[in-house]
């Protein structure tokens, strides 16, 4: 089978993004390229600036466009987690499905920004889409707390402009997605009394007492369902103490907490009760629990036939 025309393309566009750092907050550098991207390639573009901020979401749509709204989004984030890994390619060249892309974003969601882009502009060049049709967003934050997506749908909607459809870019296999787990970050304070360790009954030791919350909470059932499987908990941060032989009076965790209940209004709410009924049992006193962002499963439209 041939290559597509546009392979090369799209290969390009795809090393040149994946090789600019974009480790969230720190977004500018790739939405500038971006803007100025889409701009070369004949689109109009925006920087859509959060409140008080100097980060910015990056908007393009096809010209001309008879009104300030497109029926379709086309969407997915730029900003990555750390650390910064760098492109590499590695195996058959020109590239086939043995050749192996490496790098932080290649697949989440550089990958999708290439390919999004690519697609708009090979239907512009068919002169299949016009601006009234199709805008391209590329939001920042999403990998931290969704800000760029939810300024971008607060905007629309105060506008009066939000699309009919959106189209999301996230790594699922090539399939269409019918859904996905809900999200929810918490932060776990422990409290302790601080005391020698040469005498244990001194003190308390607050990381004693998170260790024992923590591997509890894992271990519980959460939450699940037969779509979504088991709410899952990632404990990525944790710190506690001041030495080695002091009893820690103070520790703390954050978690990433994947749930799988819904609905998406509430279904975060029932996994929170249920981790904090876990840490009472485990102290009733030492935990300070906060949870500030959350959202239950999300269903989406997936019984479409394809077609643009």
């Amino acid at each position: 089978m041939s290559a597509p025309s546009y392979r090369d393309k799209l290969l390009s566009l795809h090393q040149s993004i994946v090789e600019i750092p974009s480790i969230s907050p720190a977004e500018a550098d790739v939405g500038n390229f971006l803007i100025d991207y889409l701009t070369e390639q004949g689109l109009a573009t925006e920087r859509q600036f959060l409140p008080s901020s100097d980060r910015f979401n990056v908007l393009a749509w096809p010209e001309p466009r008879a009104s300030n709204r497109s029926r379709i989004v086309v969407t997915t984030h730029m900003d990555v987690v750390p650390p910064y890994l760098s492109y590499s390619r590695s195996g058959p060249e020109p590239p086939t499905a043995g050749t192996v892309i490496a790098g932080r974003g290649t697949s989440d969601a550089k990958g999708s920004v290439a390919a999004q882009t690519l697609a708009v502009l090979e239907l512009m060049a068919t002169g299949s889409v016009k601006g009234d049709d199709v805008m391209l967003v590329f939001v920042v934050g999403e990998e931290v707390n969704g800000d760029g997506m939810i300024h971008f749908s607060d905007v629309m909607t105060e506008r009066g402009t939000r699309p009919s459809v959106a189209i999301f870019g996230e790594p699922t296999n090539s399939t269409l997605a019918c859904g996905h787990k809900g999200g929810m970050a918490c932060n776990i304070f422990a409290k302790g009394i601080s005391g020698h360790s040469g005498y244990p009954k001194s003190g308390k030791s607050a990381n004693e007492v998170l260790m024992r919350a923590l591997v509890k909470a894992i271990d519980a059932d959460l939450g699940n369902s037969e779509l979504y499987g088991n709410t899952t908990v990632n404990v990525g941060l944790m710190t506690g103490g001041i030495a080695p032989n002091v009893i820690p009076d103070a520790a703390n965790a954050s978690l990433a907490i994947r749930i799988a209940l819904g609905p998406q209004e509430s279904g975060h709410i029932i996994v929170k009760d249920r981790l904090q009924e876990i840490l009472t049992s485990v102290d009733s006193d030492a935990f300070t629990l906060e949870c500030p962002f959350g959202f239950g499963v999300v269903e989406t439209k997936c019984d479409v036939d394809g077609t643009f």
